[in-house]
């Protein structure tokens, strides 16, 4: 029998379904309240202390030493110490050059809250206006310079009045305490202390020396701070010159050399005082001249040297060379008698003497001393052209001096193979090649030193004297001498050269001039007088030459008397004892 399952009870109508129980949630927090600005500002604090910690400990553990290092980098300066440029002394330690301690005067423009006060203390010291002054002082700039090369003196007196942010730093001041004396053979120095001039430029690197330097760390104003390490390298000073230049023999030399420029005009002139047996050039002086302490108040044309760089036709003064040449080579002797007209023709061209005359009869000593052209030319024509050419070189014409000076020149003497017909007579009496003033004083300081050419020098030296090269025989040097003191006599050509108490001999010139725009003479000429003494044994030779005279005169009324200032004070100087019996003066 089967079972009826039981009828399944249905839910009442009214009675929900079961639900999952729910999670009761807060109520949701508001920015503005007090509660949640200060957690927020905690967690903040916490980010940002820990980002600082972590900072820290980068820089304390891995970045201390190199931080460190740049901090004393910042303070840290390193200056350059100047060397002490070399002195450039005279033949007996006199300096004519000098080396001083200075001091330039710096700011700190942010130190400053009253530039126009600061410039008022200052003006009265360094110089300048309170006006200019005042501009360098205002400004946010750490370091500037208000005055360059204050003496030690000016210093102390700004330092006394405390200024702040006025600071200076030691320099060093070139300085000249014979002023214009020799200036054109000392030269001068730039603003940057480089040699510009002279014995300055050509000994530019001796007397440099080499600059040192020092490292040390600055407080908060600029200074060294005393505690600190520092470091240094000590300067190597620049070595001293010793010139062959007397000093006194040179004042004496410029002045009468400036009276005689300035009496008859002349665009210049020149002098060069010798002693041949050693070479020594004890003045070399050049009028106008400039002063060393202050270049840029003069002419530019009137810094160089003269009697190096200007070259000129020697005229006259040449004679002594050809006069040389003819003795020696025995082509006459100085009583050997010549015809000499007025006027004597060679290859078309016509020669004539300085003043007009008829045929005179002349022995080659009276030639010479009375300085005939055409008489030079007939005695030079008794010996070989080529032999006279080698005899104008060995006597050092046409090449250089030997000193190294800056601006020298080397004249010119044409090579044989570009003579004309005209050439070899031309230069038998000084023209047709040009020369400096120390050249020709060096063939007269061959005469003079018996025959020996000793090559010239402005520096003295420890190493050996160069050996000298025999020109001409000591015979013929001492003929050449004596012939030269007639020159100085009475009815020579030069008498006003004379010397009482000493026998004297020289040779007069006056060459003209060559205009180099059109390679032509333009009327003007150059004076010149030579001369040596005592004759019997030379000591010294001069050579004086005045360029461009505006007065109508010759060489020896021109030089003459500036020879005889000079050789007379350089023979007293130089204690030379004076003859009791002269043939001039």
């Amino acid at each position: 029998m089967s079972t009826a399952a039981p009828p399944r009870r249905s839910a009442p109508a009214n009675r929900r379904p079961p639900s999952r129980p729910t999670t009761r949630q807060s109520p949701p927090l508001r920015l503005g309240s007090p509660r949640r600005r200060a957690g927020v500002l905690f967690i903040a604090a916490v980010i940002v202390l820990s980002a600082f910690a972590v900072r820290l400990l980068e820089i304390q553990a891995f970045r201390g030493d190199a931080l460190a290092a740049a901090a004393v980098d910042q303070r840290t300066t390193t200056v350059t110490v100047l060397a002490d440029r070399g002195d450039i002394l005279d033949i007996n330690g006199v300096p004519l050059a000098s080396t001083v301690e200075a001091r330039n005067v710096t700011a700190d423009q942010t130190l400053i809250d009253d530039p126009y006060a600061t410039a008022q203390d200052l003006a009265p010291i360094i110089g300048g206006s309170i006006t200019d002054i005042a501009a360098r002082l205002s400004g946010d700039r750490r370091f500037v310079y208000v005055a360059k090369s204050i003496s030690p003196e000016q210093w102390r007196q700004i330092d006394e009045m405390g200024l702040v942010g006025i600071f200076s730093e030691r320099t060093t001041k070139r300085i000249y305490p014979a002023d214009s004396v020799a200036a054109n053979v000392v030269g001068f120095v730039g603003a940057d202390g480089q040699g510009l001039g002279g014995v300055e430029y050509a000994f530019d690197d001796l007397l440099s020396g080499t600059d040192g330097w020092r490292t040390y760390e600055r407080g908060a104003g600029g200074a060294a701070i005393p505690t600190a390490d520092m470091s240094h390298e000590d300067p190597l000073p620049g070595a001293p010159v010793r010139l062959t230049i007397d000093r006194d023999i040179q004042y004496v030399a410029q002045r009468a050399l400036a009276n005689e420029v300035a009496a008859s005009g002349a665009e210049s002139g020149s002098i060069v005082v010798m002693d041949p047996r050693t070479g020594h050039i004890l003045a070399l002086a050049t009028a106008p001249t400039f002063n060393p302490n202050d270049p840029s108040s003069g002419d530019p044309d009137n810094m160089g040297n003269r009697a190096l760089s200007d070259a000129f036709e020697p005229g006259s003064t040449a004679k002594i060379m050809t006069v040389a040449a003819v003795l020696e080579e025995g082509g006459a002797l100085p009583t050997t008698v010549f015809e000499v007209p007025g006027t004597l023709e060679r290859s078309g061209k016509r020669f004539h003497d300085a003043t007009e005359h008829g045929t005179y009869t002349w022995d080659l000593t009276t030639i010479f001393s009375q300085s005939s052209n055409i008489g030079t030319i007939l005695a030079a024509e008794t010996i070989d052209q080529g032999v006279f050419y080698d005899y104008l070189r060995k006597f050092g014409m046409g090449e250089p001096t030997g000193l190294g000076f800056p601006g020298e020149t080397q004249g010119f003497l044409p090579p044989m193979d570009e003579w004309s017909g005209t050439t070899f007579p031309t230069l038998t009496f000084g023209q047709g090649f040009s020369i400096n003033a120390v050249q020709i004083a060096g063939a007269f300081s061959t005469i003079a030193n018996d025959g020996v050419r000793v090559p010239p020098t402005l520096v003295m030296s420890d190493a050996a004297a160069p050996e000298g090269i025999r020109v001409v025989s000591e015979h013929t040097a001492r003929t050449v001498r004596e012939m030269l003191e007639k020159v100085v006599a009475d009815d020579g050509t030069a008498p006003m050269a004379g010397i009482p108490g000493y026998r004297v001999g020289g040779k007069t010139g006056t060459a003209q001039v060559i205009n180099p725009a059109c390679g032509c003479y333009d009327g003007s000429t150059i004076g010149s007088f030579i001369g040596m003494a005592p004759i019997e044994a030379p000591e010294l030779v001069i050579g004086v030459t005045i360029a461009r005279p505006k007065v109508e005169q010759l060489g020896g009324e021109l030089a003459g008397p500036v020879f005889r200032e000079v050789m007379t004070y350089a023979l007293q100087a130089r204690r030379v004892a004076p003859v009791t019996t002269t043939t001039n003066g």
